[in-house]
């Protein structure tokens, strides 16, 4: 049997003020990715944000991972919003 591959979409939506939400939950993607870069595995985020998947948490992370220079720029913007 041969695995089919797919590309899937970062588990991130936009609200009404811009902000990036995790998954289907109110989450903001930089408590998840402060959370993972004070040290924190992806299993206890999941678990610190209750209305949030670990599945969703994995692939949050692994957006950033990849894609490290867009999500900082993000962040940056969102720190200098505040």
């Amino acid at each position: 049997m041969e695995m089919v591959l797919q590309t899937e979409a970062p588990p991130l939506h936009r609200d009404s003020s811009g902000a990036l939400r995790v998954g289907n939950s109110r989450v903001l993607l930089e408590l998840v990715i402060r959370a993972f870069e004070d040290g924190a595995p992806p299993e206890t985020i999941a678990q610190q944000y209750s209305t949030t998947t670990l599945v969703d948490v994995y692939g949050v992370i692994a957006y950033y991972l990849c894609h490290c220079t867009e999500v900082n720029s993000y962040l940056s913007a969102r720190e200098h919003q505040a």
